[in-house]
């Protein structure tokens, strides 16, 4: 069984999430587990974020209970640092892409934390973190969100879960080119006919349409990716 640990402050968001759609019917395959970081700082106030040293403005998420979360799991989760993966979604980390989705598709036992705040004790991610994902070139309130996309991306491609798993080969970024067209009934809509190619029945030609359409979008629309792989075709 494939365990996802969702470490967050504000679990409804991450519950709400987990229980809709192709994430809820992931659960034959994953099993998903919200930790509630607030539960593991100090009473009576259960804060989980301090002034920073050094000064500067913003809050910064404390150590204690993020240690203390990923201690409980290890105690009791059947867990070790070499089983396991410990995901932070930040600004700051690499930019995430179809192949870490691959990857970490692949691993048995992922945490994720969400931070809040101006940011995360370095301690944190010095000690626990192996892995740092950022979603784009901006900043949201909280890591809720991204680690809703990424683990949203890595779902899909966990064998089992999509009924038909070539569907996920064939999207975009799996081959480096984006998505061809795709149509659907009726025929013609509005005057907007589907391409005759897709109903000749010679699949060979409508596959070699196929990737001419995905050749054509990625140059168009991401001229930067069709700039390293245009000689792969």
């Amino acid at each position: 069984m494939i365990n996802y640990y969702i470490m967050t402050i504000f679990p409804d968001l991450i519950s709400s999430f987990i229980n809709h759609s192709i994430i809820a019917k992931s659960k034959k395959n994953i099993n998903f587990e919200i930790i509630d970081i607030r539960t593991f700082s100090d009473k009576p106030h259960f804060k989980t974020d301090d002034i920073p040293y050094g000064g500067g403005s913003g809050m910064i998420f404390k150590p204690e209970p993020v240690f203390r979360a990923f201690d409980y799991l290890l105690e009791n989760r059947d867990l070790s640092k070499n089983n396991l993966e410990f995901i932070f979604p930040s600004p700051d980390g690499k930019v995430f892409k179809h192949n870490d989705a691959l990857n970490l598709s692949k691993k048995e036992n992922i945490i994720f934390l969400c931070g809040h705040y101006k940011g995360i004790d370095q301690r944190i991610r010095d000690e626990l973190v192996d892995a740092e994902y950022s979603i784009g070139d901006y900043v949201l309130t909280g890591g809720e969100l991204p680690c809703c996309i990424i683990i949203d991306s890595i779902v899909r491609l966990v064998p089992g879960v999509l009924k038909n798993y070539d569907s996920a080969m064939t999207d975009s970024f799996y081959c480096d080119l984006l998505d061809n067209p795709h149509y659907t009934r009726p025929r013609e809509y509005r005057g907007f006919k589907v391409p005759e190619i897709l109903f000749s029945g010679n699949h060979r030609k409508i596959e070699k349409w196929k990737l001419e359409a995905r050749k054509k979008k990625t140059k168009e629309i991401r001229p930067e990716i069709w700039e390293k792989i245009k000689n792969n075709y």
